[in-house]
């Protein structure tokens, strides 16, 4: 197993291009598109996007605590073409994804996020950080120059995160899409689906307060202290403390932690 985790994709490009667009363009911070061009006549709904490909892989690699096997998923090449396939089956949803249930799209843009953050480990595997590709000014940066064509548009990690998933208001896409680094959500080892995402948005966030690396909390000196993802993104869980206190209260593992949270009255480190 790689010490990157939980992060807590297929069509007109060839891998052989892909491969080449790593090696060479990527090095030179020009943009590597997964994914591919779908006429829109062929285009499909989101709701008939089938992301079983994407558990099959996920159940293959990916274990309980959300750890990624990437040595031995770039060792399959079989299995790296199925994610460039899964990819491409993303790119043929159709423009108007808008008109999609609030649940398909979630699922979608999850799915969608995270695959294209494994296939971004991959194509650097060995590496020791993501961080290694994220470049300031010059160069490849990985979520920025990494993108995904859906109906014909590019999408960049960035762009998927701040300017679709965080715009639907849901703060639990925090504990769902992962950036491969120790400090982020676990990798849920399915994909989302509309029909259970409730169940799975919960899951995942219960797991991520249940990680003592992520949140601890002293009953007697009134103070919890929660992942730096609740300060950078805080503002998707409430426009006061007290608020975004509250909001989290369910997910915490003890009864003595919810109540402190519930309070709204607690010093937060």
């Amino acid at each position: 197993m790689t010490e990157l985790k939980r992060l807590g994709i297929f069509g007109g490009i060839t891998l052989a291009l892909a491969a080449l667009a790593v090696s060479s363009s990527a090095r030179e911070g020009a943009t590597v598109v997964l994914g591919k061009n779908v006429n829109k006549s062929q285009q499909v709904h989101a709701k008939q996007i089938d992301h079983s490909q994407w558990t099959t892989l996920l159940q293959k690699y990916v274990d309980d605590q959300g750890m990624v096997d990437y040595a031995r998923w770039k060792a399959s090449a079989p299995d790296t073409a199925a994610l460039d396939a899964y990819l491409e089956h993303l790119s043929a949803a159709a423009g108007d994804l808008a008109s999609a249930k609030r649940s398909t799209l979630l699922a979608f843009w999850i799915n969608a996020y995270n695959a294209v953050t494994v296939r971004g480990i991959l194509r650097e595997y060995p590496t020791t950080s993501i961080r290694n590709h994220t470049a300031k000014v010059f160069g490849y940066n990985i979520w920025k120059d990494l993108k995904l064509l859906v109906a014909g548009r590019p999408y960049s990690l960035d762009e998927m995160e701040h300017e679709i998933l965080r715009k639907m208001k849901e703060p639990r896409i925090h504990f769902a899409i992962v950036c491969a680094a120790m400090g982020c959500p676990r990798l849920l080892d399915e994909a989302y689906v509309a029909e259970k995402l409730e169940q799975q948005l919960d899951a995942n966030a219960q797991a991520f307060f249940s990680d003592s690396n992520k949140f601890r909390f002293d009953a007697q000196n009134r103070t919890i202290s929660v992942s730096p993802i609740l300060d950078w993104f805080g503002e998707d869980f409430g426009s006061s403390q007290a608020e975004r206190l509250r909001r989290i209260a369910p997910y915490l593992p003890d009864a003595a932690a919810q109540e402190l949270a519930q309070s709204g009255n607690a010093r937060v480190t």
